[in-house]
């Protein structure tokens, strides 16, 4: 189908920030597009420093300029895709599919399908790309009990599998030695992974947090950042313990962080805002700023080389009315056409 591309003006956030170590005034500056497409959303994946975002639409990916928002390729038949890690080492990505319970493996310059991974734990959700060990992660809300898989992303071969503690397993992040740390929704734990011999070495709570989902590791400091609704956290992987916390909106599903420019990015889908976070240090963190954006917008991925944060979020039209007589529809309920796709793009 043809795919209409509108810009809206740009929008600068009101007040000046001034960042520790940074010696003159910053401001966050949004700017949105209409991409157009079919479908619903998870995960968005930057791609560091060449502009490129691959977007999950339910049933495809879509690949779109962050710059312009124009839309540069589509891969299909994802049924109930969810996130997409990029290996530029391999010229490979991958893109977890909860449909039909495959990991879709593409070409990067491409975009064209190399062939689909059956992945038999089923649940397949989270996934990103380990430096360490040179495999894919996949986070998988496998049944009775969550999972870690791990592939080969050369091969795209099944090359280990290990049991975790909670069946909502989210994100994961690694600290480049050898450690896979996964954010456990719904026991409020990270469980810390052995990412070569593929087994579990600990589990740490993390109040206040709860129901922890984004996460992400500075190799500088050495700490683990997850988000959570309401009430993100920051930990010490040394000890395991929690050592700072951030205040920020609710409904998050993603966190982002760039490293050079020591942000942290928090998206609250139901609070329709960005919490910009600075480390001032590595136990003290300050709210620099809160991006409006849109209801529903929970997850983002941030480009490290050009410092731009991704968010997306299709906006709906009313539901169908139900038919006479029928009952009233459980949880969400029906949800109307797509009548607009948002991508925000962040950068200060």
């Amino acid at each position: 189908m043809t795919r209409h591309v509108r810009a809206v003006p740009a929008l600068l956030i009101a007040a000046a920030l001034t960042l520790p170590g940074v010696g003159q005034a910053q401001a966050f500056k949004v700017v949105k597009f209409n991409i157009g497409g079919d479908g619903g959303t998870d995960y968005l994946t930057a791609e560091p420093g060449t502009g490129r975002v691959f977007v999950s639409r339910g049933t495809h990916v879509m690949v779109v300029d962050g710059a312009s928002g124009k839309v540069l390729g589509d891969i299909s038949d994802t049924p109930r895709t969810h996130g997409i890690a990029l290996v530029p080492m391999s010229h490979h990505g991958f893109i977890t599919n909860g449909g039909d319970s495959t990991v879709t493996m593409f070409d990067l310059t491409s975009l064209a399908v190399i062939k689909k991974i059956p992945v038999r734990t089923g649940g397949l959700d989270g996934i990103m790309y380990d430096d360490f060990s040179d495999r894919i992660i996949l986070t998988n809300h496998s049944r009775p009990i969550g999972t870690v898989v791990a592939l080969d992303p050369k091969a795209g071969d099944i090359v280990g599998t290990v049991d975790l503690e909670d069946n909502a397993p989210e994100g994961a992040a690694s600290d480049g030695k050898g450690k896979i740390f996964v954010n456990n929704e719904g026991k409020s734990t990270i469980q810390v992974i052995d990412d070569k011999a593929m087994k579990v070495l600990a589990s740490w709570p993390l109040a206040p947090c709860e129901g922890p989902t984004g996460i992400a590791y500075d190799r500088a400091t050495n700490r683990i950042f997850s988000g959570c609704g309401k009430t993100s956290v920051v930990v010490d992987p040394a000890s395991g313990k929690v050592v700072a916390t951030i205040a920020n909106g609710d409904g998050v599903d993603a966190l982002g962080w760039d490293a050079s420019q020591k942000l942290i990015y928090i998206p609250a889908g139901r609070d329709s805002n960005v919490t910009v976070v600075h480390q001032d240090s590595p136990d003290k963190y300050t709210v620099v700023a809160t991006v409006a954006t849109m209801r529903g917008a929970k997850t983002i991925s941030v480009d490290q080389v050009m410092h731009v944060a991704y968010l997306f979020q299709p906006e709906y039209g009313p539901a169908p009315a139900a038919a006479p007589g029928s009952p009233p529809p459980g949880g969400r309920g029906p949800r109307g056409p797509v009548i607009a796709a948002w991508f925000f793009a962040i950068s200060h």
